[in-house]
């Protein structure tokens, strides 16, 4: 923190007297409660914006990977079983071209 490198030791002690005369002795550990408090909630928050705003790739679909596997839904009819027998096997019934 760059503001934070012109503050010493003797102004830290300086600050911490001041504010133990202003709040008095009864009041620190029910302030520093309350500032962990604070620190605490604005790092969940800070983590939680992380997260939600984070780029992850999205798998691709299973039929993207493998483009050589025809999906199952453009069968052929001719292997339902209401097609004759004699169709598949090449019998003369069938039209010739």
């Amino acid at each position: 923190m760059p503001f934070l490198g012109n503050i010493g030791p003797g102004e830290l002690i300086l600050l911490l007297v001041i504010i133990l005369v202003i709040f008095g002795p009864g009041k620190l550990p029910e302030i520093g409660q309350a500032v962990g408090k604070g620190i605490r909630e604005f790092r969940r928050a800070s983590s939680d914006v992380a997260e939600a705003t984070r780029l992850e790739p999205t798998p691709a679909p299973p039929s993207a990977a493998s483009p050589a596997t025809p999906p199952a839904a453009s069968t052929p009819p001719a292997t339902t079983a209401s097609a004759p027998a004699d169709e598949s096997h090449g019998d003369a019934s069938q039209p010739s071209a």
